[in-house]
């Protein structure tokens, strides 16, 4: 049996739609990928990912899983919204020196670096931050359910909404809503689909609707120019100012550019890294032998 390495980390970049994992000793870093992990909305599916994506990165370590025990572990995931289901988290996970929080600090870290800045992170799901002196705000990551404006959940949800409300006469129709409407069995079939959809499911629906918006369509064009609006009224609220660099993380973030005022699109400025990075980059914090509660 090989020994137990020393000091590894490892981080987990959870969300909707996926989940990374990699781990670094020595200069070296294993990455493997899994199925989406909110433990929110599916609980025990977000622990088989991290199960199977734990077990996979050790195999790909060529190492066991008890080989990693000695791992500062940061878990960044979807849908932690309380201490409690922070610590369920790490009680069901087999390390001792492990830390469990929401996915938003890490992809802001990742993005960010040691600067100060902002952060729209818009995938699934959608938050915004900014960083200042040390001190991070966010603002949304409530879930779809709640919030989650902008993000690709909202989109696709948003898509339906009104291609019933173009049923009704109560809004405009066009081209994508005719299509999703007649793809999916009438106004019947939307809310059929709509009754057992996933964020993940009513995601799938957001490079339709960007694409559309891109070739004209004005509902699509319509959502967007929502989404760009909660961005820029969040950013504001958090007190960002010309010359706060604004990072775009998350699949979606990008395409609202162009539906931002010009001082905030002037300041969008590639993320220094991911969400992963940031989660590797917070388990180097973790002090040796410390233990969540």
């Amino acid at each position: 049996m090989m020994t137990p390495l020393t000091d590894p980390l490892i981080g987990i970049d959870g969300g909707g739609s996926g989940c990374r994992f990699a781990l670094v000793r020595g200069g070296q870093r294993v990455e493997v990928s899994g199925g989406p992990a909110n433990v929110s909305t599916d609980f025990e599916g977000a622990m088989a990912t991290l199960d199977g994506g734990i077990h996979a990165l050790a195999d790909r370590a060529g190492r066991s899983v008890a080989d990693l025990a000695t791992a500062r572990i940061y878990v960044a995931l979807a849908g932690v919204v309380s201490a409690d289901l922070a610590t369920e988290v790490a009680r069901r996970l087999p390390f001792p020196h492990i830390v469990v929080a929401d996915d938003r600090i890490a992809a802001t870290t990742g993005a960010l670096g040691a600067a100060d800045g902002c952060v729209i992170g818009i995938g699934t799901g959608s938050f915004l931050a900014r960083k200042v002196a040390g001190q991070t705000r966010l603002i949304g990551g409530w879930g779809l359910n709640l919030g989650d404006d902008a993000s690709g959940a909202h989109l696709g949800r948003g898509l339906l909404q009104r291609a019933v409300l173009g049923v009704d006469g109560l809004g405009p129709t066009s081209e994508l809503t005719l299509a999703v409407l007649q793809e999916l069995g009438g106004p019947a079939g939307v809310i059929g689909f709509a009754a057992t959809a996933t964020p993940r499911d009513f995601a799938k629906l957001a490079p339709r609707i960007v694409a559309a918006a891109t070739a004209g369509d004005r509902v699509a064009r319509g959502l967007l120019s929502d989404g760009a609006a909660y961005i820029e009224r969040g950013l504001r609220r958090l007190g960002w100012q010309p010359g706060d660099a604004i990072c775009p993380v998350g699949g979606l973030a990008a395409c609202y550019g162009d539906g931002l005022p010009d001082e905030m699109a002037d300041a969008l400025t590639p993320p220094k890294g991911s969400g992963l990075d940031g989660a590797l980059a917070l388990a180097a914090t973790i002090a040796p032998g410390w233990q969540q509660p």
